[in-house]
């Protein structure tokens, strides 16, 4: 690996790793996440510093030019990286939808009391966000 190469190469790894822990400071991103990209970014600064490191795993691999290392894996931390994330949205989703659930019978509930106490007539009740909800709900099951 020539020396420019290996300058780009560290210089790009400390960028990542300095943009991570900047994100993090501006709260942007949380500490929960930030720790992929920490040692993602960390593992690449190491492999971009100390040549032989990545001239052993290229020949280990059966890589000619050593760098294409580096390109490999940052694919494996990007993949890592996908997997995990794509793995909080599901959870999230899931999430998501036990409280949509939750919601539609705390509404239920909440009905069934107003109309056994009789108090306020729902026609009576000012618009808010729960009529709202009500209508988009009903327009997603009519269409």
């Amino acid at each position: 690996m020539t020396n420019l190469v290996q300058v780009i190469a560290i210089s790009i790894s400390a960028a990542l790793l300095l943009l991570v822990f900047e994100l993090v400071r501006r709260r942007k991103l949380t500490e929960e996440y930030s720790f992929i990209w920490i040692v993602c970014s960390s593992a690449l600064l190491l492999l971009s510093v100390w040549r032989n490191i990545l001239h052993m795993a290229a020949h280990a691999l059966g890589i000619y030019y050593p760098p294409a290392v580096l390109i490999l894996v940052l694919g494996f931390f990007v993949f890592v990286g996908s997997l995990y994330f794509s793995v909080i949205v599901s959870r999230q989703r899931q999430q998501i939808e036990h409280l949509v659930e939750e919601l539609a019978l705390l509404e239920a509930d909440v009905r069934k009391l107003r109309d056994s106490v009789g108090a306020v007539p729902s026609t009576e009740m000012v618009p808010g966000p729960a009529d709202q909800r009500r209508e988009a709900g009903e327009q997603r099951r009519v269409g």
